[in-house]
């Protein structure tokens, strides 16, 4: 066997530890060795813990080198499509779940269908699963996931007498009109907040967009979808996220570190960025599921997150798998939720995270996690985003079904490949 050489643009200090610590392991192997080519993202894992799996796939693949290369995300789908491409793609490609559907239109990933079971697929989290399954076939592996929860002030609710946490829509209504007074927020929640507003719409049963015989349709204009919308406004309405912002802009971690305001939808990141910036809110901040329309179901959320997936033309087709699989395994997952604070791909590991309240909580979300609609064309609807444009529009008293008809109208445009205004 030979082995592979490449010249890599874009090595980091990761990939030069990957290589130290792989070569370190297989010194006393054949002087020829296979390279196991391998994109990751940048945050996925530390150095110490990338490390660690290299040698432990090492110890049990010998002759098998793994070289990393940390991508970073700006510009990223350009760059793998181009490499699902080539005739010498990397091995093993890790992507964002909601990419999967545009790379596998473009062609070049391989159907791991017949692998679900070996790989422990009756157990993946939905919003992971989901997006990576294009057409009834399996082709991403989930790998961690990620969700908005609520972010709490302890202090603003042991001042308003709140000494339960709410389980249901109604409950959380209840709780945050109280918190909602003069000098204080109730909660900011921005009103181009689509992700949560994606989430609303799940619960009522109702989606962004439907598929029908290989068509994309915008669906905010159904029952479901404007029941969503109504209830986005209702919460919205105990704060005063500006109507036409989304959470970067004005950035809504600052406007909670600045201000008297009792909740924020967020990752659990948040807290710690939160705290940063304004140190006294050390030991006051909390979290807790979104909540749903029934206690002891969560709220539905939007799962961000990544999943690996494998080029057809990858060289190294068995190592590759072997990689895959160790990778999104029960002992990785959990050592990944416990050092990254990531939620596992399987839901029957959330127990990796009971000692993070905020992972744990993002955990215990996840449960209802859902993706957004499995359209190759949705990263272009996130470029200029009718959602956010209805959002507004309703929240400013505009009537929300002639709103939500416009909104499904621009959807179905861009999902079809027509772009511009619809009329």
């Amino acid at each position: 066997m030979s082995v592979r050489h490449r010249v890599r643009p874009l090595v980091s200090a990761l990939s030069a530890l990957l290589l130290l610590g792989g070569c370190g392991v297989l010194g006393d192997v054949d002087e020829e060795t296979d390279t196991l080519d391998v994109w990751l993202m940048r945050g996925s894992l530390s150095d110490e813990l990338a490390d660690a799996l290299v040698r432990d796939f090492a110890s049990s693949n010998p002759g098998v080198e793994v070289e990393v290369t940390v991508q970073d995300w700006p510009g990223i789908q350009e760059k793998v499509t181009a490499a699902l491409a080539s005739d010498d793609p990397p091995d093993v490609i890790e992507v964002g779940n909601t990419q999967v559907a545009r790379y596998v239109a473009a062609g070049g990933v391989r159907n791991l269908t017949v692998e679900v079971t070996d790989l422990g697929g009756d157990h993946w989290l939905p919003g992971l699963e989901e997006p990576g399954k294009i057409d009834g076939y399996q082709y991403g592996v989930p790998f961690y996931a990620a969700n908005r929860v609520v972010v709490y002030r302890k202090d603003l609710f042991e001042r308003a007498g709140i000494t339960s946490l709410p389980t249901t829509r109604e409950e959380w209504i209840e709780i945050t009109d109280r918190l909602d007074r003069p000098g204080q927020q109730g909660i900011y929640l921005p009103g181009q907040n689509w992700y949560v507003l994606a989430g609303f719409v799940w619960d009522e049963g109702g989606d962004l967009a439907v598929e029908r015989s290989g068509q994309w349709t915008g669906a905010l204009h159904t029952p479901e979808a404007l029941r969503g919308m109504e209830f986005y406004r209702e919460l919205q309405s105990h704060g005063r996220g500006p109507v036409d912002s989304d959470e970067a802009h004005t950035e809504q971690r600052g406007v909670f570190a600045e201000s008297e305001t009792a909740q924020l939808i967020d990752v659990p990141g948040a807290a710690e960025l939160i705290v940063e910036a304004n140190p006294e809110l050390a030991g006051k901040l909390g979290f807790f599921p979104i909540p749903g329309k029934r206690k002891g179901t969560p709220g539905a959320v939007f799962t961000g997150g990544s999943v690996l997936i494998i080029p057809e033309r990858a060289d190294e087709q068995d190592a590759a798998y072997a990689f895959v699989k160790l990778l999104t395994g029960e002992k990785w997952q959990r050592e990944l939720a416990r050092t990254m604070s990531v939620v596992p791909n399987s839901t029957e590991l959330a127990d990796a995270l009971e000692d993070d309240p905020g992972a744990a909580a993002m955990a215990e979300g996840a449960r209802n996690g859902h993706a957004t609609p499995n359209s190759p064309r949705w990263g272009e609807l996130e470029e200029d985003n009718p959602i956010k444009r209805y959002q507004t529009a309703v929240l400013r008293g505009a009537d929300p079904r002639t709103a939500a008809r416009r909104a499904s109208d621009e959807i179905t445009a861009i999902l079809a490949g027509r772009r511009g205004n619809v009329g």
